[in-house]
């Protein structure tokens, strides 16, 4: 197979990887559950910002690709917990490359920023 064929084959499958876990909150949530069983609320806790509406979504979107196994337990309350299945562990290598690469290079597009509090000085940062 020649390289051109072998990209024509590797590319759908790059594609559809690189817009699952593109998905905005995605890396968060992911980074989030890396370290084990988690709870709805532990999430929306572990990632500012992150409305119910939308972690309800993404956690079905992952589920349904396999990534997160959703738990529920018969107890009163119910409780539902959410996990990475191996194929969601397997992020945690792409999760860390990624943010070795954003450590490195992100900061070199940025305008320097500068913080202001009331009555103070203003740093650079």
């Amino acid at each position: 197979m020649n390289e051109l064929a072998t990209i024509s084959v590797i590319c759908p499958h790059y594609h559809r990887a690189i817009e699952l876990i593109g998905r905005r909150w995605t890396g968060a949530i992911l980074s989030a559950m890396l370290g084990g069983a988690i709870r709805f609320t532990d999430i929306v806790h572990a990632v500012p910002g992150l409305s119910d509406r939308l972690l309800s979504e993404r956690l079905k979107e992952l589920e349904a690709a396999g990534i997160v196994q959703r738990s529920v337990y018969p107890e009163t309350p119910v409780r539902i917990e959410y996990r990475l299945t191996a194929k969601g562990r397997d992020l945690g290598a792409v999760a860390d490359a990624v943010s070795a690469w954003a450590h490195r290079w992100s900061h070199e597009d940025e305008e320097p920023r500068v913080l202001v509090e009331a009555g103070s000085t203003a740093h650079r940062v």
